[in-house]
């Protein structure tokens, strides 16, 4: 069987998507006139109303994973080991934190102050891995 293939051109998709439907009469006795003023008035705000697209929401900016860590350590008075920018590792427990430092309790040495953005990063006495020597 020989079928043609019907394809549209995009001058003829254009002009369909600029007609306007006309709109229905109603039952409740309004005239026709007005219904089309009012279609008329719909159609041109529709075309000047910007399409709202939906936007992906960005993760939030603190998800409270620190908090949580520090809030463990600090209730199981687990020995850390926190190592500074310039490689210092200073040993001890974490007594409390805010946004900006640590107190660190050590034994046999005074506690310190320190401040977050002076950490390089921050892992538990226990996990150290000693080197082995032969």
């Amino acid at each position: 069987m020989n079928r043609k293939l019907i394809r549209t051109t995009l001058a003829e998709v254009k002009g369909k998507a600029r007609e306007v439907p006309q709109p229905r009469e109603r039952s409740n006795g309004t005239s026709r006139a007005a219904n089309d003023n009012a279609g008329q008035a719909r159609a041109a705000q529709q075309q000047h109303t910007p399409v709202q697209v939906k936007k992906r929401v960005p993760p939030p900016s603190e998800t409270n994973a620190e908090i949580f860590y520090y809030k463990k350590q600090i209730d199981a008075h687990t020995p850390m080991v926190i190592v500074l920018l310039d490689g210092e590792e200073i040993e001890g427990t974490i007594e409390w934190y805010d946004r900006g430092a640590l107190k660190v309790n050590r034994k046999g040495a005074p506690n310190l102050l320190v401040l977050k953005r002076n950490i390089k990063y921050i892992y538990k006495a226990d996990e150290r891995v000693e080197s082995a020597s032969a």
